[in-house]
């Protein structure tokens, strides 16, 4: 009598056999296996403001969000094209301030001030930045996290863009859903399409112009250009999400420019994994929810961020988006032999 002989076999073995990162056809439970972690963050960041309970931690999804640009912007650079910025607040300054100033004096509505004021202050910070680009490592960094200090010290100093006041009487979205909806749909198309840019002759570039920009400059390449386009897309990303801010808070001053928009997307990129796109935003939504529960506890808040940190590069130093994957791609089922 014959009988079956059963064997286990990992769930991504047709899939890796076929095709490695592009689509082909096969059947629904492998097209449902590739689909499903894209359906679960889309369809759950979707979802979120819906299950949410309250005014407040609605507010505070727009808020991960607005941190999400700047960790998504924080780890394109550092892992794509290897510029360590640490000017996530200068990003959120001029993007929020040039927002302020177009809605307050020229009485521009958001749905304009949003783009004009991400594509102006991407060009703002990419001339700032423009004379530090022959820079690497610590060095680039340390300049412009130098930025948004001296900044906030030039406003406070001369009186201007509304001093230590800010700017007041900025108008807000639509309504609260309008506000979610936008910086959520935003997100995913930054997200989605990030992730296609890296994939793209231009993203091997700036890949190359990481690993070895001298090579990229022998081979006739403007090394200093494709900078400034990392530099601009990444810039982009962040005053996009300055100028979100503003809108919500109705209110622009010099508390944008404070290093937690410089710190804290960090601090998501190492819990979340860095070079992975996603992994940044996944921490902003660990990380920004407890900082909001532990606001109580005022300053010694950053010691339990301090702890958080070390357990995660001690323990998961790949973070946990890494982890999940590996862990997903080791599914396994019983097959006939």
């Amino acid at each position: 009598m014959e009988t079956n002989q059963l064997r286990k076999e990992r769930l991504d073995r047709g899939v890796k056999v076929r095709t490695d990162g592009i689509y082909a056809l096969m059947g629904l439970p492998e097209l449902a296996y590739l689909a499903a972690p894209r359906l679960v963050l889309i369809l759950g960041m979707l979802l979120l403001p819906l299950v949410m309970p309250g005014q407040y931690w609605n507010r505070v999804i727009s808020i991960v969000c607005i941190y999400a640009f700047l960790a998504l912007s924080f780890d394109f650079l550092a892992h794509y094209v290897g510029l360590v910025s640490l000017g996530g607040s200068l990003f959120i300054g001029v993007g929020g301030y040039i927002a302020a100033i177009l809605n307050s004096r020229l009485g521009l509505p958001p749905m304009a001030t949003v783009p004009l004021a991400t594509l102006g202050g991407a060009a703002i910070c990419t001339l700032l930045l423009l004379p530090c680009l022959p820079l690497r490592g610590v060095y680039f960094a340390i300049v412009t996290l130098m930025y948004p200090l001296a900044l906030a010290r030039v406003i406070e100093a001369l009186n201007i863009l509304g001093g230590t006041d800010g700017i007041m009487g900025i108008d807000s979205f639509a309504n609260p859903w309008v506000e979610r909806y936008l910086v959520i749909g935003i997100l995913l198309a930054f997200l989605f399409g990030m992730r296609r840019l890296v994939n793209t002759d231009l993203g091997l570039v700036f890949q190359a112009v990481k690993d070895n920009d001298q090579a990229v400059r022998a081979s006739g390449m403007n090394v200093t250009w494709y900078k400034v386009i990392a530099v601009f897309i990444a810039a982009a990303m962040g005053c996009l999400g300055g100028a979100c801010l503003v809108h919500i808070y109705m209110w622009s001053g010099i508390s944008q420019l404070a290093l937690d928009f410089s710190i804290l997307p960090i601090a998501a990129t190492v819990i979340g994994g860095g070079g992975t796109l996603v992994g940044p935003i996944l921490g902003c939504f660990i990380l920004v929810p407890i900082s909001e529960l532990l606001r109580e506890f005022g300053t010694l808040r950053i010691v339990f961020y301090s702890l958080i940190l070390m357990g995660f590069i001690v323990f998961r130093s790949e973070g946990l988006l890494v982890y999940g994957a590996r862990k997903y791609h080791q599914f396994e089922r019983w097959v006939k032999v």
